[in-house]
């Protein structure tokens, strides 16, 4: 009972501070599973995948409404998101299966990402940017999936924030990210259900913290994009950067340890 308490809570809160931003929340679960519900590894990234799958609905019915999901930009997202998601879980199953390498990676990723972009808002303010092409979206976004398959995030989450430091408003990404993590997600997480058939470890997801930590998320996530219109493009960037920034140190600190 602990256990789906906890797991709501962390849900709740976490979709609630990241959703504005097009940032699904799992990318911040991790570390809940890990040090708070002992989820085994590599059980936490299955395990987000379906936090992502449960709770996404929330959010994406609010964006829906607005009518902030038409346009272009999910549809490039997804083409090379949903085949990189794949590509990433089974070198996640396969390559990477220690919690240190894994850590680190996404440090690695996440830091330098969230610098650049708290940096970049600060110096120049809401920069105008240039709209990246169809074709730079698309190749970036199958490499973002990549590392969204190993990470358990879906890729849009990843995304997001380079397209954001590239000039493109929060209120245009934002939803077209999460869209594109809800539905790499299912995809993610049913290749991790196939891969738990035949190999061997905690491959498939703890289905009782996913799908608390995904109640909690449906709610924090609604209430999340009702706010988003009410805060300045400014402060969403840099709450987006901050965002990266602490995940990151957080994993290189428990990577080097």
């Amino acid at each position: 009972m602990l256990e789906v308490v906890a797991g709501l809570a962390a849900g709740l809160v976490i979709a609630l501070l990241t959703t504005p931003v097009g940032v699904s929340g799992a990318v911040f679960l991790l570390p809940v599973q890990l040090s708070v519900l002992a989820v085994p590894n590599p059980a936490v990234t299955p395990t987000n995948l379906l936090f992502n799958v449960v709770s996404g609905p929330g959010a994406l019915l609010r964006y829906g409404r607005r009518g902030a999901l038409a346009g272009p930009l999910t549809r490039l997202m997804l083409c090379g998101t949903v085949p990189g998601v794949v590509v990433g879980a089974l070198l996640r199953v396969y390559a990477v299966p220690g919690p240190r390498a894994f850590r680190l990676i996404v440090a690695v990723f996440l830091l330098p990402l969230g610098v650049w972009l708290c940096v970049r808002t600060v110096r120049s303010g809401v920069p105008t940017g240039t709209r990246p092409s169809p074709r730079s979206v698309t190749l970036l976004s199958l490499a973002v999936g990549v590392v969204g398959g190993i990470y358990g995030i879906g890729g849009g989450s990843l995304l997001g924030p380079i397209l954001v430091g590239r000039g493109m408003p929060v209120a245009v990404v934002g939803p077209a990210a999460l869209a594109s993590t809800f539905v790499t997600s299912i995809v993610g997480a049913g290749t991790f259900a196939l891969l738990a058939l035949g190999a061997d470890g905690a491959i498939a997801p703890h289905w009782l913290v996913g799908l608390s930590c995904g109640a909690g998320g449906l709610i924090g996530g609604y209430l999340g994009a009702r706010l988003q219109p009410r805060l300045p493009e400014k402060g969403l960037r840099l709450l987006l950067g901050a965002l990266a920034t602490g995940i990151g140190v957080l994993y290189l600190v428990q990577g080097s340890a």
